[in-house]
């Protein structure tokens, strides 16, 4: 038995972006259709596909290259029961997928997108992504009011309260910077007191949480107010965490996947397919 282009298409499709297991896609194909395709037919439409896919997936990154700006994640997931990581870099039309064993500087580096980048790079402020000086920084201010609104109510802190606006027009930027600056500087002699401990310990105290978002907001003003100079710069990295749900619920529904194969083919697939 042979099988057309638009029968393959439709197992990959069914496979790779609805989600459906192996079994229930040779299921749907012999209760919906009364004709049966085995799973090694799927595993070799899948193999095809992602082969054929390679020049899209280079095309799309070099799209992503040149885009003024990109949102970039990353999210533990599971591979043959060890813990791997998936990198993504996106964009409001292109998403690229980048699996690697580790999270840091080497796995962003062997991506190819972030060493050579120019635009704006959104991101939740780890340090990993701000290692790359060829590029401008934006971050995640989602996670920055997530962050406040812990730090007022578990500390009960007034600063943490005045949190940013989500759209503001371009002559108030010089005031909002300043009422920012305001904020913020007094807020530091609420930690400035000095380790008060009964007895001394090796090392530096360990700072609060509240402390070290603090810390962030001051050095790092700049990237963090970069959506009031550039309107191209989105308020959030919402995105990039949206781009990473998909994968998360192949997870969910599969536990983790067996083989590398298995998840490069996910990663190439389920949104260059359609893309």
């Amino acid at each position: 038995m042979q099988f057309g282009e638009r029968v393959k298409s439709l197992a990959v499709y069914l496979n790779q972006y609805q989600l459906l297991p192996y079994e229930r896609v040779t299921e749907i194909f012999q209760d919906l259709l009364g004709q049966s395709i085995s799973q090694g037919t799927l595993l070799n439409a899948l193999k095809t596909s992602y082969h054929n896919l390679e020049d899209t997936e280079n095309w799309i990154k070099n799209r992503i290259l040149h885009s003024p700006v990109v949102h970039c994640d990353e999210t533990g997931i599971y591979r043959n029961g060890k813990r791997i990581w998936l990198h993504s870099a996106s964009t409001k039309e292109f998403t690229y997928y980048f699996l690697h064993s580790r999270r840091g500087k080497v796995a962003i580096d062997e991506a190819g997108i972030l060493p050579s980048y120019r635009g704006v790079a959104i991101h939740d402020h780890w340090e990993a992504y701000n290692s790359y000086l060829s590029c401008s920084h934006a971050f995640c201010n989602c996670h920055h009011l997530r962050e406040l609104t812990q730090v007022s109510e578990q500390e009960g802190t007034s600063w943490a309260k005045d949190a940013g606006r989500y759209t503001l027009e371009p002559e108030l930027i010089s005031f909002y910077r300043h009422r920012y600056q305001t904020i913020l500087t007094p807020a530091l002699q609420i930690y400035s007191r000095e380790d008060t401990r009964d007895k001394p310990t090796r090392g530096r105290k360990k700072q609060s949480k509240a402390k070290n978002l603090l810390d962030r907001f001051i050095k790092y003003q700049k990237e963090t107010l970069r959506f009031m100079e550039d309107f191209l710069v989105p308020f959030d990295n919402n995105l990039a965490e949206r781009d990473l749900r998909m994968v998360k619920v192949k997870q969910k529904i599969s536990g983790c996947f067996r083989s590398e194969k298995g998840a490069n083919y996910f990663c190439r697939t389920v949104f260059l397919s359609l893309q």
